[in-house]
């Protein structure tokens, strides 16, 4: 039985702010990517080749939801539309039997250079070596990119970042996939809830 006169012990104040460190990291050559091993699972790495903003938050909000991917929650449907539909914009998907179970989305940047904007899977895929095959295939197509846009430079270089809220393997991953550290920030961020694709996913 709860004592109401006994004085409670003072609750420690939530963090309003968290520490993130980014790395951002690079390929310069085509023959610096070390392909991954590919998995046992019946995958398939597909391009979206019809440009849809509804199909594109749905992997952004599947994949990002726990990770706290917030940045483009806002955007109207005009701005993705925008986004999906610029000349040499990509997204790979990886399908496990028929399921969509994480992307890469590429964007063009000026003098031949391709950043990996998005990549990661859906929580049900992670831990089965899928991951590491979607992001070479990501990065081959990368190096590759201007060979399905006529007009563009040849990509000279390939780069990415990741932070820490992007979960313990994420920045082992690229490194093992042959992307060489350039940079590193820590920055205070706010601390958020993490959305997932729907109210009540992702519960542990």
């Amino acid at each position: 039985m709860n004592n109401p006169d006994r004085p409670t012990a003072p609750t420690a104040p939530t963090p309003s702010t968290v520490d993130v460190t980014t790395w951002s990291l690079e390929q310069t050559s085509p023959t610096d990517l070390a392909p991954a091993k590919v998995p046992d699972d019946d995958v398939r790495i597909v391009r979206a080749g019809v440009p849809s903003p509804e199909f594109s938050r749905f992997l952004y909000t599947a994949v990002g939801g726990d990770v706290r991917w917030t940045d483009r929650l806002a955007l109207t449907y005009a701005q993705w539309r925008e986004i999906v539909d610029r000349p040499g914009a990509e997204t790979w998907v990886a399908y496990v039997d028929g399921t969509p179970a994480g992307y890469v989305e590429l964007d063009p940047q000026d003098d031949g250079v391709v950043e990996i904007m998005y990549f990661g899977l859906l929580p049900a895929f992670r831990g089965r070596r899928i991951g590491g095959h979607l992001l070479s295939e990501g990065t081959a197509r990368a190096w590759d990119l201007a060979e399905r846009w006529p007009g563009r430079p040849a990509t000279r270089r390939v780069w990415v970042h990741t932070c820490s809220l992007d979960g313990p393997h994420a920045l082992a991953n690229y490194e093992r996939r042959g992307f060489s550290l350039f940079d590193t920030k820590v920055a205070q961020e706010p601390v958020g809830a993490t959305p997932g694709p729907w109210p009540g996913a992702h519960a542990r």
